[in-house]
């Protein structure tokens, strides 16, 4: 188990390149350089000790970055973390 959660900047650009499959429209979405976000995804691997994304490669034609098995369990509890924080927000 980790001992303290990873930053939540990098969480939500996990879960922005998840969504969008790539770590460019993720930077746009997120306002951030590609470079900085894959900086933060680099060290929420590194944190969790876990390959969290498969990257695509320049010139790969039609593939795209993938979520692992791990990404995947991961992404469903942040999801659901960052809805509950949305929830808890709006509520104040």
């Amino acid at each position: 188990m980790v001992e303290r959660i990873p930053p939540l900047a990098a969480l939500r650009a996990f879960a922005a390149v998840a969504r969008h499959g790539s770590f460019v429209r993720a930077a746009a979405t997120l306002h951030l350089s590609t470079s900085a976000v894959s900086h933060q995804i680099r060290k929420l691997e590194d944190a969790l000790g876990a390959t969290l994304l498969t990257r695509a490669r320049n010139g790969a034609g039609t593939s795209r970055t993938e979520v692992t098995a791990d990404g995947a369990a991961l992404l469903q509890a942040v999801d659901a973390a960052f809805a509950q924080l949305g929830a808890a927000c709006e509520a104040v």
